[in-house]
């Protein structure tokens, strides 16, 4: 009876039945009622940045559905990123539709969905990140193009992925907020409670921090072996210059991720932390921005960087170009020859700087 009592007594302070302005005004963050200069060029660039998104990825997901050749795990794992970064320029294009004076129009259900989209898919991008780390460090060290990854593993870590970025992006949704108590609401996300944004900040940086490593090892690995390969003159040149592509492609990937997403993260940090210094509000939209501007330079990096991809993105361009014509775009016959290099352990490796 006393536990009913207790419980009931609880219930008396959630906030169910209040607007969204309720809970700015709770953590003092600015809710506007009209249209700034501000507003607007930060909707007109986030719309932009969308679209650039969305039509990016998706000629990554189309080049990998229609090329064979693509039909291997870590290119599966790229057309998953690239999905994941799809879904991330909806989910951006979503708040952009749903944010500056509109916010205050918004239901406490819709204000959910609008921060549980952006969650979902950051989060997928972020551990498809790592799982492609994790691939490429395991094919580099075994000196083969594809690793050994059945199609069935592929699709079970694809679910895995998944799973894990719809448990983090709704966990919010079904009780880690602060409804119910109002002192442990974040500022950046008023509806969140800042043991969540902890959470969650920790979680993405504690993946960083794996990814840096992983690709740190692949980074000494590669350039001992150049040293040890420019010893010897039996080495194929090209193979050389695929292990130099290699290394140039690991330092942009670890630069840019870097730099996109650690400010971010940081950030949500401070806030989740209770930072009453740290003025996070004011770098809050443009951190986020940075952050979707990754889902933008993983599709640079990862596949514009293949020659192969590169090849079949031309081709796709040139059927919608000309799909009125006559015009029949030809699949290009490449020289296996060419495209191969024999390694030190008789393992074959493609001119490729994935």
């Amino acid at each position: 009876m006393r536990w009913l009592c207790s419980r009931t007594a609880a219930m008396k302070h959630c906030f169910y039945n209040e607007t969204v302005g309720f809970f700015y005004n709770n953590s003092r963050k600015e809710l506007t009622t009209y249209w700034r200069t501000k507003d607007v060029l930060v909707v007109a660039l986030g719309l932009t940045v969308s679209v650039i998104v969305l039509l990016t990825n998706l000629l990554v997901i189309t080049a990998i559905i229609i090329n064979r050749r693509f039909h291997y795990p870590i290119y599966y794992l790229l057309g998953n990123l690239a999905a994941a970064d799809l879904f991330a320029g909806i989910a951006y294009m979503f708040l952009m539709f749903h944010t500056g004076p509109r916010t205050a129009e918004l239901s406490l259900k819709t204000w959910f969905i609008r921060q549980s989209l952006l969650d979902t898919s950051l989060t997928a991008s972020v551990v498809n990140l790592l799982a492609i780390a994790v691939e490429r460090h395991q094919t580099v060290f075994t000196m083969q193009l594809h690793s050994k990854m059945s199609n069935q593993r592929v699709m079970i870590l694809i679910f895995c992925i998944w799973v894990t970025a719809l448990l983090l992006g709704l966990i919010p949704s079904y009780g880690w907020h602060c409804l119910c108590a109002l002192e442990k609401c974040s500022s950046m996300a008023p509806l969140y409670s800042r043991s969540y944004l902890t959470f969650w900040a920790i979680s993405n940086l504690v993946i960083f921090l794996i990814m840096v490593v992983v690709y740190t090892h692949i980074f000494i690995y590669v350039k001992r072996k150049m040293t040890r390969m420019s010893k010897h003159t039996s080495f194929h040149p090209r193979y050389k210059e695929t292990m130099i592509s290699l290394v140039k492609t690991v330092t942009i990937i670890l630069s840019a991720f870097v730099i996109c997403w650690t400010p971010g993260q940081v950030v949500l940090l401070l806030d989740g932390l209770g930072c009453k210094s740290c003025n996070v509000l004011a770098v809050e939209k443009y951190v986020l921005l940075l952050a979707e501007i990754n889902s933008l330079i993983n599709a640079i990096v990862y596949s514009y960087r293949d020659n192969e991809m590169r090849s079949t993105f031309r081709r796709i361009l040139c059927f919608v170009c000309y799909r009125n014509s006559k015009y029949t775009p030809t699949v290009v016959k490449l020289n296996t020859t060419d495209r191969r290099t024999l390694s030190q352990n008789g393992h074959f490796t493609v001119d490729s700087s994935i």
